[in-house]
C-alpha cells in the first residue's frame, strides 16, 4: 500500500477542509488584487504633473546632528525654488527634511504648501500638508515611485537600504525612466564597491547598473543636479509648476 502524500496544507486538510477552502480564496483574491492594480496602472501611466522629490533616510538622527540641519538646509532651499517634497514622515532625518521644506515655504512666495508624508499606521507630525496612510510597507514604497520625479537618499539603515535598491533596480529595468537617483555623503561608499566587486565582477549585474546612481557629498550638489532636472521639468510641463500638492 502506497503512502499518503502529505498534503502541503498539512493537517488542516483533513481536520477542517473549510479552513483550506477559505485560505484559497484569500490567495485568489489578493493574486487577483495584484492584477487589478497592474490593469490599473497600465490604463493610468505615471504621469506627473507636480516635480516632487522623494527623501529617504534614517530615523534615529538627533536634532543635534550636522548631519540633520544639512538636511534642513538642502530640502529649504528645494522647497523655495518650487519643489514638492515627499517623506516617510517620522523622526531623524524624516523630520529634518520635513521641517526645511516647510521653512523654504514659509521663505518665498514661489512656493505652495507643505511636504507629503507616507506613513504607516496612525502617527501625526508638524510640518506635512498631506499625508497618506498605508498598512504596508510594499504599497507605501509603490506611493512612493507613482509620486516622484526623482529621489534622495540619505543615510540611514536597513529601511532606507531596502529603498534606495527597489529605487535603482526599478531603474535598472526601466520601469522607472531616467530620473535623479542620489545617494547623500560616503555612507554608501561600501555598498557601491560591494556591488561592484560582488555583482558586477561576478557578472550579476552589468557595468553600466553602477552609473544609475550618483553619489553627492555636499548640499549644494544635491541642490544643483536636482534643480537641473526640476528645470527640465518645468520646460516640458509649463503648467506643472509650482509645489502645490494635488
Amino acid at each position: 500500500m502506497s503512502e499518503r502524500t502529505p498534503d502541503p496544507h498539512g493537517e488542516r486538510a483533513t481536520d477542517n477542509p473549510d479552513s483550506i477552502d477559505l485560505c484559497r480564496i484569500i490567495d485568489q483574491s489578493v493574486a487577483q488584487l495584484w492584477e487589478t492594480v497592474e490593469s490599473l496602472e497600465r490604463l493610468q501611466p505615471r504621469n506627473l504633473q507636480r516635480f516632487r522629490v522623494s527623501v529617504f533616510g534614517s530615523s534615529r538622527v538627533p536634532p543635534e546632528s550636522p548631519l540633520f540641519n544639512d538636511v534642513k538646509e538642502m530640502t529649504r532651499r528645494l522647497s523655495a525654488a518650487g519643489c514638492d517634497l515627499v517623506t516617510g514622515g517620522g523622526a531623524g532625518l524624516m523630520q529634518a527634511a520635513n521641517e526645511g521644506a516647510t521653512n523654504g515655504q514659509l521663505s518665498t512666495p514661489a512656493s505652495g504648501d507643505l511636504p507629503i508624508r507616507l506613513i504607516e499606521g496612525h502617527t501625526k507630525a508638524p510640518f506635512v500638508e498631506k499625508v497618506y496612510r498605508h498598512r504596508t510597507f510594499f504599497t507605501r514604497l509603490h506611493h512612493f515611485v507613482r509620486l516622484s520625479s526623482a529621489f534622495i537618499v540619505l543615510p540611514g539603515g536597513i529601511g532606507t537600504t531596502l529603498e534606495a535598491m527597489m529605487i535603482w533596480q526599478l531603474l535598472q529595468v526601466e520601469h522607472l525612466p531616467s530620473t535623479p537617483f542620489l545617494l547623500y555623503g560616503d555612507h554608501w561608499n561600501g555598498l557601491l564597491q560591494w556591488v561592484e566587486e560582488t555583482m558586477v565582477d561576478n557578472h550579476y549585474a552589468d557595468r553600466r547598473d553602477l552609473s544609475l546612481p550618483t553619489v553627492v557629498t555636499t548640499v549644494d550638489e544635491v541642490v544643483e543636479v536636482i534643480l537641473m532636472d526640476f528645470e527640465h521639468f518645468q520646460a516640458n510641463n509649463p503648467a506643472g509648476t509650482g509645489n502645490s500638492v494635488r
